[in-house]
């Protein structure tokens, strides 16, 4: 199923090339420009760049724009239809600023006065843009899922260490008291011992149809929209939110709003980092459209005692405890966490969590942009919330699990159970993913193509798979020339 990487020939990018070494400075890639780093006092504002201004873009102006320690210098995307809404945004809060508004992110972070960049660009863009920044000596603000694939979410951390920049991930569900106190609770083993964590994406996805291959909008850098990822001709379905559903540029609803949901179900296992294995299973069933990405699937990840499943449902779907976007916690003793709610053994009646146990890092609560704004003002990154590092790994299993789907081998509904070794609470899932497509959907179940992904040993420690070549080379892609993510940083 895999489909080997598209090579880029080059050729159509040589002007472009030679264009911004003139513009941008060749010296950029080696060095950038460094920003102080010192600590800003009182009346000093944070000078900030948004970068991507379609859809979760216009949440990063709201945002800034209602601090008014922060000052926006430039606006960045590619396609210039987007400045003037949020132009508009700052104008209706009577704010002062004016930020330039440019096509590419170098030409900011060339500016030895610009103090950060807040990244709402398509996936693909994340991790070079964020390794850009902090080679220039800005911080961070990144949106979910901080990497397009595992290699580049590594790269990110590297990053981010050697040039001491704070980098903070998008999954806001970090900045909440009742996560944070909850995670807290099952560590200090208030409920017992956990035996599964699950992450809901039950979230109906349309069919997205046909786009023939058309010219990019003449308001649009193309080129520049596509930055690392191979050469491909436009067509309608890319810009500007079906990218989701191309493995060249998205990472399907799991790596969209599922990365929210797989940050939480990984929080509340102590200590996870990355899993032992994984496998997946699932397709892009119910009807035939242009996307890639499954629109149904498990994957179920080991972390020994405790296994953490998720669910993608792109189809109607009922809730499950009360949930289509959540997380549930169940333990040995039958008992359930669903959302705020606690279920005991065989009970479908939701009580009231009892007070929660346990000691926490540090208490959480406000808002996310607030936390990254202040932790660049003090430079102090204790009480971040969503430090690089834990949006790597958040990220690294919506790619980890991908990565087996697309390994994966095209069979009968039926034999998808075979993926799952017995795990009963997989095969529980798996019956009802099969009530909720046969029934819920009417599907003929034999007439839709699903598949089964591959099993994939991994070692968190070197971040590889063990005996696997096709699985480690989908940890990172082929880059177009001028858009390389680096293999390391020295």
């Amino acid at each position: 199923m895999a489909r080997p990487a598209r090579k880029s020939s080059g050729a159509p990018r040589r002007e472009f090339l030679k264009t911004s070494a003139a513009a941008f400075g060749a010296s950029f890639v080696i060095s950038g420009t460094k920003s102080s780093g010192r600590v800003l006092g009182a009346n000093d504002r944070v000078r900030i760049a948004v970068a991507g201004l379609n859809g979760r873009g216009r949440s990063h102006t709201e945002a800034y724009r209602k601090m008014d320690d922060v000052e926006f210098v430039y606006l960045v995307d590619p396609d210039t239809r987007t400045y003037a809404k949020h132009i508009s945004m700052l104008d209706e809060k009577a704010r002062t600023d004016k930020p330039q508004q440019i096509q590419d992110i170098r030409k900011a972070l060339d500016d030895k006065n610009l103090d950060a960049v807040s990244i709402a660009t398509p996936n693909h863009w994340h991790s070079l843009m964020t390794i850009w920044a902090c080679q220039a000596g800005k911080d961070v603000y990144v949106e979910k899922p901080c990497s397009h694939n595992v290699h580049e979410g590594r790269i990110c951390v590297e990053a981010a260490r050697k040039h001491n920049r704070v980098v903070q991930h998008g999954t806001q569900s970090r900045s909440s008291k009742s996560w944070g106190a909850l995670a807290a609770a099952v560590e200090a083993g208030q409920f017992g011992k956990l035996v599964v964590s699950r992450g809901l994406c039950y979230k109906p996805r349309k069919s997205i149809g046909e786009k023939p291959v058309s010219p990019a909008p003449a308001e649009m850098d193309f080129n520049l929209w596509l930055g690392p990822a191979a050469e491909t001709a436009h067509h309608g379905n890319l810009v500007h939110y079906n990218w989701h559903w191309f493995w060249d540029f998205g990472n399907g609803d799991v790596g969209n709003q599922g990365v929210h949901q797989m940050d939480v179900a990984r929080w509340m296992i102590p200590g996870a980092t990355l899993p032992k294995s994984v496998v997946s299973v699932g397709g892009r069933v119910g009807y035939v459209d242009q996307g890639q990405t499954p629109n149904t699937q498990i994957d179920l990840f080991d972390y020994g005692d405790t296994k953490l499943i998720f669910e993608v449902r792109g189809l109607d779907t009922p809730e499950y405890y009360g949930q289509k976007i959540g997380n549930t916690l169940h333990f040995e003793d039958g008992t359930m966490i669903a959302g705020n709610k606690l279920y005991r053994k065989g009970s479908t009646e939701g009580e009231s969590l009892p007070e929660l146990k346990g000691q926490q890092k540090f208490e959480r609560g406000g808002d996310i942009f607030r936390n990254f704004i202040d932790a660049v003002r003090s430079r102090d990154t204790s009480r971040q919330y969503a430090d690089i590092l834990e949006g790597h790994y958040s990220s690294a299993l919506c790619h980890l699990g991908n990565i087996s789907y697309r390994l994966g081998q095209q069979v009968p509904f039926a034999d998808q159970a075979k993926a799952f070794d017995g795990n009963a609470d997989a095969h529980e899932t798996l019956g009802r993913m099969q009530e909720h497509l046969a029934k819920g959907n009417g599907l003929d179940l034999a007439a839709e193509k699903f598949y089964v992904g591959k099993k994939l040993e991994f070692d968190p420690q070197t971040e590889k798979f063990i005996g696997s070549d096709d699985g480690n080379a989908l940890l990172t892609r082929a880059y177009r020339a001028g858009f390389e993510v680096p293999n390391s940083i020295a």
